[in-house]
């Protein structure tokens, strides 16, 4: 095997191959990249579901979630609120598309956890978060509307609480990154690949000095 990777790597075109072939071994296979390619949702090589966030990003908030009691709001259901509702206390999920809606809720029927709701995007979407106060440890927006969600979710966020947003290397959102920013928040960014896609992204997670994940 090695004569033949001495060979092949003489070679720009099956040198490439060779990488290549490495690079789906040893990373995209074993993260879920190829399976989540296949099947057009973001899983793990087993097949579990993931949340659509960079994989950078995944690992450490999965470190964060070990052994809590975390209350979570998201903005845009989906593999997301399969995998929170196994590592949180309880999750609240905002879901825009009908057919969508009732593909998840047929999977998380029978998870006590989680309150899941349907809103028009032209009516309340943005303002569900806001029949809670003080209530979350974790606000995701990964959803439509993504400057009026962030406006509305500060009275719902908890002092110590943490806001998950995907896609944050979209300028159109720049807004609402400026309004955190002026509410006392710093974030970090995870870019790279994840799951499905062919090219990278970022996803950031914004918190305030004393916070629940201890950044």
């Amino acid at each position: 095997m090695n004569a033949i990777k001495k060979i092949a790597r003489k070679f720009s075109f099956s040198s490439g191959l060779l990488e290549t072939y490495f690079l789906s071994k040893k990373y995209l296979k074993p993260k879920g990249w190829l399976l989540s390619r296949y099947l057009y949702q973001p899983v793990q090589e087993d097949g579990q579901p993931i949340p659509w966030v960079t994989y950078a990003s995944l690992h450490f908030i999965s470190q964060k979630l070990e052994n809590t009691s975390f209350k979570v709001f998201e903005y845009g259901s989906g593999n997301s609120t399969l995998w929170f509702s196994e590592r949180v206390q309880h999750i609240v999920s905002i879901e825009h598309d009908i057919t969508y809606y009732d593909i998840v809720k047929r999977k998380i029927q029978s998870r006590a956890n989680v309150t899941y709701m349907l809103a028009n995007v032209a009516d309340d979407y943005s303002k569900k978060i806001l029949d809670y106060e003080n209530e979350f440890d974790i606000i995701i927006i990964d959803g439509r509307d993504r400057i009026a969600c962030t406006k509305n979710s500060l009275q719902a966020l908890n002092n110590s609480g943490v806001i998950i947003w995907d896609n944050s290397d979209r300028e159109k959102y720049q807004e609402a990154y400026d309004f955190l920013a002026e509410a006392g928040f710093k974030k970090i960014d995870f870019r790279g690949l994840g799951p499905i896609g062919h090219i990278e992204w970022q996803t950031s997670i914004f918190y305030r000095s004393e916070n629940c994940f201890n950044i």
